[in-house]
C-alpha cells in the first residue's frame, strides 16, 4: 500500500484538486440558478436567446 501511494501520490492529489475546483463550480451555478441569476454575466436586452432562457415567450409542441 505504501509503495502505490509513493507511487501515485502526486496524480491522486492533483486529482483530488480537480474535484474540488470542479465542485465549487458546480455548486456556484447551483446557487446562482436558484437566486435567478444569470450564468452568462450579461443582460438579457440584445441577447437573441433570452426566449430560451427565461421561458417568457411560449414554446411550440
Amino acid at each position: 500500500m505504501l509503495q502505490f501511494l509513493t507511487l501515485y501520490g502526486g496524480s491522486i492529489l492533483i486529482g483530488l484538486a480537480v474535484l474540488a475546483v470542479v465542485a465549487l463550480i458546480v455548486r456556484k451555478l447551483y446557487r446562482d440558478r436558484k437566486r435567478g441569476r444569470s450564468s452568462c454575466g450579461c443582460g438579457c436586452d440584445h441577447c437573441p436567446s433570452s426566449g430560451a432562457c427565461h421561458g417568457d415567450t411560449p414554446r411550440r409542441p
